[in-house]
């Protein structure tokens, strides 16, 4: 099974607001950035987009570690928050509704078709790759 490394961030001017989110995949040698943007959207749903998609550019089952600098994303794998939520109907350990519950749910999807590692990384620190996500998300906002 090949083995990738996804680095990913969103970014958001004003939250909601327009933003941006970016990933950065590497495997072996190669080595691919992808972003894009929303005019009307939230940090949350710009962190999750940016796992979504570099999951979605693999075009091949894929042995995949992720990082990333939002707690939101990662937590939500490793604490188990995602398995709980769909135990309960995507409710929240309050009873509330899950925000971004088709996303989760996509997301959740894809972990499925790949072997998924989640990793959280500092956000602006010294992480290189972490940082161009962050360069590249900003970016991509609609101006």
């Amino acid at each position: 099974m090949k083995k990738v490394i996804i680095y990913t961030d969103g970014a958001c001017s004003g939250n909601p607001g327009p933003g941006g989110w970016a990933a950065i995949l590497i495997a072996g040698d190669l080595k691919k950035e992808i972003s894009g943007g929303n005019k009307n959207t939230t940090n949350n749903i710009m962190e999750l987009t940016a796992i979504i998609e570099g999951l979605k550019a693999l075009k091949q089952e894929c042995e995949v570690e992720i990082f990333s600098d939002s707690s939101y994303c990662v937590n939500s794998f490793q604490q188990g928050w995602i398995y709980n939520w769909m135990k309960k109907g995507w409710k929240t350990a309050n009873g509330e509704a899950v925000k971004n519950q088709e996303l989760w749910q996509e997301l959740y999807d894809l972990t499925k078709k790949h072997k998924v590692n989640f990793n959280k990384v500092k956000g602006h620190s010294d992480v290189e790759l972490n940082n161009r996500c962050d360069e590249l998300a900003r970016k991509a906002i609609p101006k």
